[in-house]
């Protein structure tokens, strides 16, 4: 009886994973024909609608292997959230996007208040040197 109840949630997690997957395809697939269309035009040239329709779906199906795997690059490095270096080395193979993003990831850093930027954290021996040597002084 127990084992049928889990067996049915996750039949409805897999159908709401399904369902919300439909929705992000869509979205996707509206953006992408929207953008195909608009470089069409600024070129001055046509683009049939199936090969806009076959471009927008390659583009998902590489879309969510990139995720998969940024996802397997955060997880190899023990991390629960992907960053930055996840993603440049997603562009390992392909040298131009790689230095591209690298320097964008630079701009950003630069461009990075210094107060929301991540202190480095002192070796616990060091940590307590530096607690342990504060002086207060009597008024």
């Amino acid at each position: 009886m127990e084992s049928e109840r889990i067996a049915g949630e996750d039949r409805d997690m897999d159908g709401e994973f399904d369902s919300v997957r439909e929705v992000s395809r869509d979205r996707f697939r509206l953006s992408s024909i929207s953008i195909a269309n608009a470089q069409a035009r600024r070129s001055g040239s046509e683009i049939s609608e199936p090969v806009v329709a076959c471009l927008a779906d390659l583009a998902f199906q590489f879309s969510e292997q990139l995720a998969k795997d940024l996802e397997r690059f955060a997880h190899h490095a023990g991390r629960k959230s992907v960053n930055t270096d996840d993603v440049i080395l997603s562009a390992h193979r392909n040298e131009h996007l790689a230095v591209s993003l690298r320097s964008f990831c630079d701009e950003l850093k630069l461009k990075e208040p210094q107060s929301l930027k991540k202190r480095k954290r002192l070796p616990a021996k060091e940590a307590k040197a530096t607690t342990s040597a504060v002086h207060i002084s009597d008024l």
